[in-house]
């Protein structure tokens, strides 16, 4: 629809649409690349709790305005954000340079606090556990299979070589990509063996999902530590910063947050930036 009024060279528009029109990444990209430059934002109203039954997806209302000229220039305006809570406004700059996403203050935080180049990489495979067979036990995490009644993951065994099984071991932390709504269960670091396992497998990666983390060059058990609390810390500071705008807004729910979503590249960039 916004592109059919864009071709119909409509001055003024009024849209409720979900709010990852300007926080989502991969396909609203693509939406955003191609829209503003004729268009820009007058105000916006971003409602962050549920208003219509048949959808998990939070809305805003947004006022457009079509620009004089084709221009990429940044994009600024007033947004009247509504909680459960509590009414808060802001101002909002979508900047081209970051796609038009909002949430600026994340991307000039990571390139200004780059401070380390360990290479980050995600997921344990399964087919990489069947390939790599041995006789070191491990109990594993199936990210892929949530038993509903009991309210957790599976936990498998498995016997891997040494290099394996020190692989497994010597990484201690995963990523919660998505706020559960509980205090306890916001996206971040935690340990492995919290989960009361030895490390996560999955057959098919889904970003939502509980993801182990691997480091090359190897970290120490105290390295790893210090990753985390650093990492946490430093999330928790840029959220509140910038009341996590630079994350994905997930689904409706009854806490007290609205839940959000970490991109794994998200991830990567803000672990560049902890001191090793």
């Amino acid at each position: 629809a916004l592109f059919n009024d864009l071709k119909a060279n409509v001055k003024q528009m009024i849209y409720i649409i979900p709010t990852n029109f300007i926080y989502g990444k991969s396909g609203s990209n693509y939406i955003r690349k191609i829209f503003f430059p004729y268009y820009y934002i007058h105000k916006a109203y971003i409602i962050e709790d549920k208003i219509f039954e048949d959808t998990g997806i939070n809305v805003g209302i947004f006022f457009f305005k079509r620009k004089e000229f084709i221009s990429s220039v940044d994009i600024e305006f007033p947004a009247t954000k509504i909680y459960k809570n509590k009414t808060i406004t802001k101002n909002i700059i979508l900047k081209k340079e970051n796609n038009y996403i909002a949430g600026n203050e994340f991307e000039k935080y990571v390139k200004e606090n780059k401070n380390n180049n360990i290479d980050v990489s995600f997921y344990l495979m399964k087919d990489k556990v069947i390939k790599n067979k041995g006789k070191n036990k491990v109990i594993l995490l199936n990210a892929n299979k949530y038993n509903k009644s009991k309210g957790e993951y599976e936990k498998e065994i498995y016997y891997v070589n040494d290099f394996l099984y020190e692989k497994i071991k010597n990484n201690i932390l995963w990523i919660r990509t998505v706020d559960t709504g509980s205090c306890n269960g916001r996206a971040g670091l935690y340990f492995v063996s919290d989960l009361e396992v030895d490390g996560i497998m999955t057959e098919k990666p889904y970003r939502t999902h509980p993801i182990q983390i691997f480091f090359e060059p190897k970290l120490s058990i105290e390295q790893q530590i210090k990753l985390k609390e650093d990492f946490n810390n430093c999330l928790e500071y840029l959220r509140e910063l910038t009341d996590s705008e630079f994350m994905t807004t997930y689904k409706y729910s009854n806490s007290e947050y609205t839940r959000k979503y970490l991109g794994l590249s998200q991830v990567k960039k803000l672990i560049s930036t902890i001191k090793i």
